[in-house]
């Protein structure tokens, strides 16, 4: 193992996205880096407040270091900084920032809040990849590499464990490169010797952006700027959802932070309208063993008319939750 170096000015900075299946993905990639790779690599993967031993595996797979990143630290060459479970991995002023900032598509660590930040803090220099993973994390933090001058690395969905991400990317990125994992080591060590072309001015919506997603004091007037209501729910907070205007894929991000695509907003609200059925059929179930203790009572009171009432209402709440559970089951 080499002893990382820490690094004033780093001339390019890596940053890598991945989900589902990451882990074998960014082991192989990790292998494939030479010895006191001169350029920092960041790396976000999609594990919630879970423990993670993915800095472990990472050293143990390849001659760079790797560790989980420290709120504060500089950028290092010859290293590998993991997110760690529950933050959000920024970067800024060549240093790392950490911080419980609102989830972004249903996770934090989440793969667009780094990318925005590279982008920002690095434009050209920058290189993002997204890998292997489900829905479409990564797509709108490529976009906002790009519009900076950085470059796009994607894998190919057809050698992805779960490719939705790289395909969400190729859709909607002009994407410089589209290689397997076993090839994206090669890649980047050519990447990496290539002088920078000069940054563009920073688009303001992404500036903005940013800014609104880290709570930024005027949150809501930066939104204004930049997007417009939805008339939808954040099914994080249940604040109100605006759409960034003229996103593709479409996006939506509510004043506390929150933020989703088209996609994970989907899946959000299908699991918030699974929970909320199931709550309906807790309710109606007690309700029916309520029900028919009361018309036991009122059977042994002889008071039968309304027990009969009772049980009546006993029968029609548990045929409401049966139908209420086969919708569930069939969909």
């Amino acid at each position: 193992m080499n002893t990382a170096s820490e690094s004033d000015s780093p001339g390019k900075l890596i940053v890598i996205g991945a989900s589902l299946g990451g882990v074998a993905a960014l082991q192989r990639l990790a292998a494939d880096l030479p010895a006191d790779f001169p350029v920092p690599v960041l790396i976000v993967l999609h594990i919630g407040a879970n423990q993670s031993r993915l800095p472990d595996l990472l050293a143990a797979a390849g001659p760079n270091t790797a560790s989980h990143a420290r709120d504060g630290e500089p950028l290092r060459t010859g290293h590998l900084a993991v997110a760690p479970p529950g933050r959000h991995l920024l970067v800024n002023d060549g240093t790392v920032r950490l911080t419980r900032g609102p989830k972004e598509n249903w996770a934090r660590p989440a793969i667009d809040p780094l990318f925005r930040s590279a982008a920002l803090a690095f434009g050209a220099r920058a290189i993002g990849i997204v890998l292997t993973g489900n829905l479409d994390d990564g797509t709108a933090g490529l976009q906002a590499i790009k519009s900076c001058g950085g470059l796009a690395v994607v894998q190919d969905p057809a050698t992805a464990f779960a490719p939705s991400m790289p395909a969400s990317a190729l859709q909607s990125v002009a994407v410089d490169y589209v290689l397997p994992i076993e090839a994206m080591g090669a890649q980047l060590r050519e990447l990496i010797m290539q002088s920078n072309p000069p940054s563009p001015s920073t688009p303001d919506r992404l500036r903005l952006e940013h800014a609104a997603a880290n709570g930024a004091a005027n949150v809501m007037q930066e939104l204004q700027k930049i997007a417009r209501p939805s008339g939808l729910v954040c099914p994080e907070c249940g604040g109100s959802l605006w759409e960034i205007c003229e996103a593709r894929p479409s996006r939506y991000r509510c004043h506390t932070g929150h933020a989703f695509t088209l996609k994970s907003l989907e899946s959000a609200m299908d699991q918030g309208t699974e929970a909320t059925i199931w709550s309906a059929i807790r309710a109606l179930q007690e309700r029916a063993v309520l029900s028919r203790q009361m018309a036991e009572r009122h059977a042994d009171t002889s008071n039968l008319k309304d027990a009969a009432a009772l049980e009546a209402r006993a029968a029609a709440d548990e045929d409401h939750a049966n139908k209420l559970r086969s919708l569930i089951e069939e969909s």
